[in-house]
């Protein structure tokens, strides 16, 4: 019992999608701060960074999802 005190809910690979999730999350928001025209309506705001911002989800929702081997 006293052992799986110490164990980490997720693996060394769940955490590095994690970061990887949130740094293209970031990315994302900033490609539509890029955005030239009023009210963020240009191709930066409306498609690509809502495009990239939805990546980065997918990408954190894969990292929280996917079983990490050196836990078994």
């Amino acid at each position: 019992m006293e052992e799986n005190k110490n164990k980490l809910a997720f693996g060394k690979k769940n955490y590095v999608l994690m970061l990887v999730g949130i740094a293209v999350l970031a990315v994302g928001f900033f490609i539509m701060t890029l955005d030239t025209q009023a009210y963020g309506l240009g191709f930066l705001g409306i498609t690509l960074g809502p495009i990239v911002v939805m990546a980065g989800f997918v990408i954190e929702l894969f990292a929280i999802l996917v079983k990490d081997k050196n836990l078994e």
